[in-house]
């Protein structure tokens, strides 16, 4: 299944193949057509499995054609549970937009100028994203206009509802028109998003697709414990020489650290590449290319950076860093084991780290493997007596999670050595440089401009 075949028009085809999508998650594959002939839907589906393009491509597409009814109000009006989220939508929409003409987006949000997004509703707007408070706000000093309403999204309306925002939503779906076109997402369609659902949708057609659990039973999740930065190096230089690897995606918490671990890989002689948020489109576009082609073997990026890849070659992911939020881990792993393939998610992780990666298991509802690598174990240590304050990735899970307590972690320096992982010589920093495909095959020099080939 590709793109082409979900009814989307060409200059959306455009922006897809040039932001480095290649085929349709299979959310895209059930909502885009729905979406596209009018129904309403409640979409059941978990975050990293493609749902902001699957209510934005139709809605890009329902707004690519004029008006019929005068006024300045948004077309299409997408709500978030978070300011960072409505954000994201924003910026994804101007992505898949790019081609379209004069595409005036907003973004009511706290923690922005309120005087800033009344400038931006004096004026025509296509796309509103709001949380619901910020939005209420506005509804309520008369500031927007509901009547060129055609479509309402509710993204994540199971977390605006724990956050308490109900009677908000039903007080600005009752502002806009019955005629509009509704597209609920969520993790889940029971309980009180069942009822709520009811509520604002006329015939809806109900889309589920896998949870977390289901999505990632094959990809193969490990857990290498490092003592320090040096360690941790020569633990990522191993999984690189790894037989099994393809192509590897690694994943550092800042542009910065991506730069300096493209350019530190480079010169071990590894064909890499690096990927963040202050590139060019068209250096973005070129990086992709590399990797699509098989030129570039590992890429190394920020999680903005690499949202929506999805090239089949990627045989691992690696997290240098961890994510700052649960739910980007579940974004990074699922760059691998696509297409029904099998894939590993490799996490470094230093001792101090523990109770984030507990609160990882907790979201996913999974206990990730701990591993380490013949002659490169960590150092046996004892933990602290646990306190009272947990460090936490953000909006607490609610999801049980597999394991608790320190014993799984100290048992880490007593994992028995991974058989999956078959480095050859020179992994871990010893032995005689490795000649295989992964290497770069220019001279290593400090001069000339080959030597920043990744971040061309």
């Amino acid at each position: 299944m590709s793109f082409a075949n979900l009814g989307l028009n060409p200059s959306l085809l455009k922006t897809i193949t040039s932001s480095g999508y290649t085929e349709p998650t299979a959310v895209q594959v059930a909502a885009i057509p729905a979406a596209l002939a009018g129904h309403d839907l409640l979409v059941s589906s978990h975050t990293g499995s493609g749902k902001t393009a699957a209510f934005l491509l139709p809605s890009l597409q329902r707004i690519s054609a004029a008006s019929s009814k005068p006024g300045k109000g948004p077309r299409v009006l997408v709500l978030t549970p978070t300011r960072e989220l409505a954000q994201q939508v924003e910026k994804a929409a101007w992505t898949y937009g790019a081609e379209m003409n004069r595409l005036r987006t907003a973004v009511l949000v706290g923690g922005s100028p309120y005087a800033l997004q009344l400038k931006k509703l004096k004026d025509p707007v296509d796309i509103v994203v709001a949380t619901p408070g910020r939005l209420m706000d506005h509804m309520q000093s008369g500031r927007i206009d509901f009547s060129r309403l055609e479509v309402l999204v509710l993204d994540e309306a199971d977390r605006m509802l724990d956050m308490g925002f109900i009677d908000d939503i039903q007080t600005i779906v009752a502002s806009t028109p019955e005629t509009r076109q509704t597209l609920l997402f969520s993790a889940t369609l029971d309980g009180v998003v069942g009822n709520l659902a009811r509520k604002l949708t006329r015939n809806p057609q109900r889309i589920e697709v896998a949870t977390p659990v289901q999505h990632e039973a094959r990809i193969d999740q490990r857990l290498l414990f490092a003592d320090n930065f040096s360690h941790k190096n020569k633990l990522l230089d191993a999984l690189l020489r790894d037989t099994d690897l393809n192509q590897a995606l690694i994943f550092t918490a800042t542009k910065r650290g991506a730069e300096e671990l493209a350019e530190s890989l480079f010169e071990q002689g590894f064909a890499v590449d690096a990927l963040h948020g202050d590139m060019q489109q068209s250096k973005r576009n070129r990086t992709l290319q590399r990797l699509r082609d098989g030129r570039t073997r590992v890429l190394v990026a920020t999680d903005v950076a690499a949202r929506g890849i999805d090239v089949a070659g990627i045989s691992h992911v690696i997290n240098f860093d961890l994510p700052r939020q649960a739910e980007d881990y579940v974004h990074r792993i699922g760059r691998t084991g696509r297409a029904g393939r099998t894939g590993s998610a490799i996490t470094l992780v230093n001792h101090s780290e523990k109770r984030l990666v507990r609160d990882i298991e907790r979201y996913t509802s999974q206990t990730i493997r701990i591993d380490v690598i013949a002659g490169l174990e960590p150092t046996p240590r004892a933990d602290k007596p646990a306190t009272a304050r947990r460090p936490s990735f953000g909006d607490k899970p609610k999801k049980p999670f597999a394991a608790r307590g320190n014993d799984r972690f100290d048992g880490a320096r007593k994992a028995s050595p991974s058989t999956g992982s078959k480095p050859r010589a020179g992994a871990g920093g010893s032995g005689a440089p490795w000649s295989g495909g992964f290497r770069n095959d220019g001279p290593r020099t400090n001069a000339g401009p080959s030597r920043r080939r990744f971040s061309e």
